[in-house]
């Protein structure tokens, strides 16, 4: 059996642009951490369920979803929570929901350190 997978997962946008942006953040994540993907919630692919089909497939029954949202709202108290349960439900896998990276401290000081290179490129010009 494979080890648990790790599923980052986004919110999703009709807009390929959106789902770019998301990917290009996510990709030093996807190259570092083995049997990690991306996800998308609504709206793009892959699904969140075609993510779990694939690793169920593929023999892992444990993943860990980490949402790449900002703050807890109703999608991440209701929509996936229930999603989860769902897949957890035909599947058999074992889905952990982790907090939403919002609310890690780290973010808030790449935050800053983004905040920070600005101004100083600002006042070179």
């Amino acid at each position: 059996m494979s080890s648990r997978r790790v599923i980052l997962l986004a919110h999703g946008s009709s807009d390929k642009r959106w789902c770019n942006t998301f990917e290009t953040l996510a990709e030093p994540t996807l190259k570092a951490v083995t049997n990690s993907r991306i996800a998308y919630m609504e709206l793009a692919e892959p699904s969140l369920e075609a993510v779990v089909h694939e690793g169920v497939s593929a023999g892992s029954l444990e993943f860990t979803v980490v949402p790449l949202f900002l703050a807890a709202g109703r999608h991440l108290r209701k929509d996936v929570p229930a999603m989860i349960e769902a897949l957890e439900n035909s599947t058999g896998a074992s889905i952990t929901l982790s907090p939403p990276i919002g609310e890690n401290p780290l973010l808030g000081q790449a935050i800053k350190d983004v905040v920070t290179q600005q101004l100083a490129h600002n006042t070179d010009d």
